[in-house]
C-alpha cells in the first residue's frame, strides 16, 4: 500500500467513510450516521458485519429483531435530532432486504433521512442463482433490492469496489439535503463486500456537508408581504417543516407580532405551545372546531414546511372562501407549489424571520383574533370534558387514557403514535407543551411503528421519558423490538390499549357501509362472522415474557398511579389498560373522502352513498 491509498474491503471502506461524515448548521456539528442497526443473513454477515467488527470504536452497531423495525427506529432517531443526524441499517440478500421497504417508504414520504445497506446477488455471477436470488427472465440484473427504487430518494448498486466512491458522496449529499432527503440506498453484492481495493486516503477525511438555509427569492417575499397584508382572515397552516427548521421560535415571533392564528398538522403539531392564544390546535379532517372553522372562511392560507395531505386539506373540501388564496412557504418547491400558491421557496426558520421583518407594524384587526380566541376557549372545553374521569372506579375511555397521561407527562416528554384511532383523538385533544413532545408518524400512518421509534428517539434524547402509545392492533403487527428496548436497558414506555379490534377502521367501515366487517378481534359467531366473544389473547403476559415490566390498570385511578409509576422507571414499561368502548372523542369537524360502493343492495351501504354523495359535492380544485 502507498502513503495515499489504504488497503480495505468494499465493506470496511464503506464504514470508516461513514465513520468521518457530519453535518454542520447554525455552527453545530453532529456525525450524519450516528450507528447501523444490523441483522446478518448470509448477504452481509462476512462483509458488512466483519467491518462493523473491524471497526466497532467508531461505528456503534444496534442489534435488531426485524428489518423493517430498524428502519422505524432510524426514522425515530432522525425526527428527535431535527434530521441533523441519521442512522444505517444493514440486512442481508432476500426476505431481509424486501422487509425493508415499508420502512424506507415512510422514511421517504416523511422526508426523513435513513441509509440503506442490504446485501445483492454476487456481482460476478460466481454463484448464480444464489439462495434466496430473485431470477428474473428477461432482465439478468434486476434483484430483489429493485423494489427498494420507488421509494428510495437515491439508490444505487455497487458493483465494483471504486463505484463505492462516487456514490457514497451522493448518498451523502442526498442524506444531508432538507430539500432532498428521504431513504437512501446502497445495494451491496455480497462478493464485492469482501472484496479488496486500494482507496486513496481523502475518501476517509472528516467530511462537513453544510445544511442549508436558503432565504427567500426578494420578489416572492414583496409579493407575500403583499398578500398577508391585504388579507382580513389569515390563517397559518404550520407543518413538519417548522420543526425540522427549528423554527418554532420564528414562528412564536412572527405570530405574536401579527396577530395571525396557527392551526398545525400531524406533523406540525407542537409548532407553537398549545397555550399560546393564537394556536388553534390540529387542521382538516380531525382538526379541532376552531381550526376548521377559520379554514372554512381564510382568504389566506399560510402553509409553513406543510404537503397538504388529504387529512389537512379534507380531501379538498375545507378551505371553501370562494376567494381563498394559498401562500405556501417550503424549502421543497415541489410541496411549495401545491394548491396553486403564491411561493416562498425557503427554509422555514429563515423565510419566517424575514417576512416578520417585512411584515413590521401589520396586525390582523381586534375582531378576527377575539373570534379565534373566543373559539380557542370553547374547544379546550371540550379538551375537559373528553379527558374528565369523574369516577377513579370506573374503566377508562380512551379519551380518558389520554387525560391521564396528560396529568403525568412534562415538558420534555415524548409521545410516539402512528395509526388506529389514537391518531385522531391525539390531533384534536392533545396539548402539546414542547416541539418535540408530539411524535406522530401520520405520512404513512404505519403499524407498528411505534415500539421501535421509540428506541431511536430514546437514543436521541437520553434520560428524556419516552411514551409509545399502542393500540392492540398495532402491538400485534410488530412487537419484537421489546427485545431490543430490554438488552440496550433503554427505559421506554409502552400504554398498551386493549380494545378488540380495529377501532379506527372499524368506525371508518360503519360510516362507509361496511357494517364493521372484518375489524374485530372476536371468536366467530354461529353466522361466520366475528361477533363471537373477544379472544383470549393476554398481550401483557406478552410483553411481559419479551422482558418488560408490566403494569396493569383496569380503573382510571388504577391508570394514573401506572403512569406515574411508569414514567420514573429505570427499565422498559408497559402500561397495559383495556378500555371502555364507548366513544368519548368529538365528532370530526371535516370531511375525509373514502369512496363507497355507487351501487348495493345492502342498505347501510345505500345510506353511505347518500352521505357520500352530498360531502363530495363540496370538493374544490384550487387554481
Amino acid at each position: 500500500m502507498s502513503a495515499t491509498t489504504r488497503r480495505l474491503t468494499t465493506a470496511q471502506a464503506l464504514v470508516r467513510f461513514l465513520s468521518a461524515q457530519y453535518t454542520e448548521r447554525d455552527g453545530v456539528r453532529r456525525r450524519l450516521i450516528a450507528g447501523t442497526w444490523g441483522i446478518f443473513g448470509h448477504g452481509n454477515v462476512a462483509g458488512i458485519g466483519q467491518a462493523l467488527v473491524e471497526y466497532a470504536d467508531v461505528m456503534p452497531y444496534h442489534q435488531g429483531r426485524n428489518e423493517q423495525a430498524m428502519v422505524h427506529a432510524a426514522v425515530g432517531y432522525t425526527r428527535q435530532l431535527n434530521r441533523l443526524s441519521a442512522q444505517a441499517v444493514t440486512t442481508s440478500i432476500g426476505p431481509g432486504a424486501t422487509n425493508l421497504v415499508t420502512g424506507a417508504a415512510l422514511a421517504t414520504i416523511n422526508r426523513l433521512p435513513v441509509l440503506l445497506l442490504p446485501g445483492d446477488y454476487f456481482a460476478s455471477r460466481a454463484a448464480d442463482p444464489l439462495l434466496q436470488q430473485l431470477e428474473h427472465p428477461v432482465e439478468a440484473d434486476v434483484s430483489v433490492n429493485d423494489t427498494l427504487r420507488p421509494v428510495s430518494r437515491y439508490f444505487d448498486r455497487i458493483t465494483r469496489p471504486e463505484a463505492l466512491i462516487a456514490s457514497a458522496l451522493n448518498a451523502m449529499r442526498v442524506l444531508a439535503d432538507p430539500a432532498e432527503t428521504g431513504a437512501v440506498t446502497l445495494a451491496l453484492p455480497q462478493d464485492v463486500q469482501a472484496e479488496a481495493y486500494d482507496w486513496p486516503e481523502e475518501f476517509f477525511a472528516d467530511r462537513v456537508w453544510s445544511v442549508r438555509r436558503p432565504a427567500p427569492d426578494p420578489v416572492e417575499l414583496a409579493a407575500a408581504v403583499e398578500a398577508v397584508r391585504a388579507a382580513r382572515r389569515p390563517l397559518i397552516v404550520a407543518g413538519g417543516g417548522v420543526h425540522h427548521s427549528e423554527a418554532e421560535e420564528a414562528l412564536k415571533a412572527l405570530v405574536d407580532a401579527t396577530g395571525i392564528p396557527v392551526a398545525s398538522t400531524q406533523a406540525g403539531k407542537g409548532s407553537l405551545r398549545h397555550d399560546h392564544p393564537a394556536d388553534l390546535g390540529g387542521i382538516g379532517h380531525t382538526g379541532t372546531a376552531v381550526s376548521d372553522e377559520l379554514a372554512r372562511t381564510a382568504d389566506l392560507v399560510i402553509g409553513v414546511g406543510t404537503r397538504y395531505t388529504d387529512f389537512t386539506t379534507a380531501s379538498g373540501t375545507l378551505f371553501q372562501n370562494p376567494d381563498v388564496r394559498f401562500l405556501n412557504l417550503n424549502i421543497t418547491a415541489f410541496d411549495a407549489h401545491k394548491l396553486a400558491a403564491r411561493t416562498l421557496v425557503c427554509d422555514a426558520r429563515t423565510g419566517l424571520e424575514q417576512l416578520a421583518r417585512a411584515l413590521a407594524g401589520h396586525r390582523v384587526e381586534d375582531a378576527y383574533a377575539d373570534g379565534y380566541r373566543a373559539g380557542k376557549e370553547r374547544w379546550e372545553r371540550v379538551v375537559e370534558r373528553a379527558y374528565r374521569a369523574d369516577d377513579d372506579s370506573a374503566v377508562p375511555t380512551q379519551t380518558q387514557v389520554l387525560g391521564a397521561l396528560d396529568a403525568v407527562v412534562g415538558d420534555e416528554d415524548v409521545v410516539i403514535n402512528a395509526a388506529g384511532s389514537l391518531p385522531g383523538d391525539l390531533h384534536k385533544l392533545w396539548r402539546a407543551r414542547s416541539p418535540r413532545q408530539y411524535h406522530l408518524e401520520y405520512g404513512y400512518s404505519c403499524m407498528g411503528y411505534e415500539i421501535p421509534a421509540s428506541l431511536g428517539v430514546q437514543q436521541a434524547a437520553p434520560g428524556t421519558p419516552v411514551w409509545a402509545l399502542v393500540g392492540d392492533g398495532t402491538y400485534l403487527m410488530m412487537p419484537t423490538e421489546i427485545v431490543t428496548a430490554v438488552q440496550e436497558g433503554l427505559p421506554v414506555t409502552m400504554v398498551l390499549i386493549q380494545n378488540h379490534g380495529y377501532a379506527s377502521i372499524g368506525g371508518l367501515s360503519e360510516e362507509t357501509g361496511g357494517e364493521r366487517f372484518g375489524t374485530a378481534y372476536r371468536h366467530r359467531a354461529a353466522d361466520g362472522t366475528f361477533t363471537g366473544a373477544p379472544l383470549p389473547v393476554d398481550l401483557a403476559a406478552n410483553a411481559a415474557s419479551l422482558g418488560m415490566e408490566v403494569l396493569r390498570a383496569k380503573t382510571v385511578g388504577e391508570l394514573r398511579g401506572a403512569l406515574a409509576e411508569a414514567r420514573v422507571s429505570d427499565r422498559p414499561t408497559c402500561v397495559y389498560v383495556e378500555t371502555d368502548p364507548t366513544p368519548t372523542a368529538p365528532g370530526a369537524e371535516a370531511w375525509w373522502d373514502v369512496p363507497v360502493a355507487e351501487v348495493a343492495s345492502r342498505p347501510a351501504a345505500v345510506r353511505a352513498r347518500e352521505r357520500y354523495d352530498a360531502q363530495v359535492a363540496g370538493r374544490r380544485r384550487h387554481l
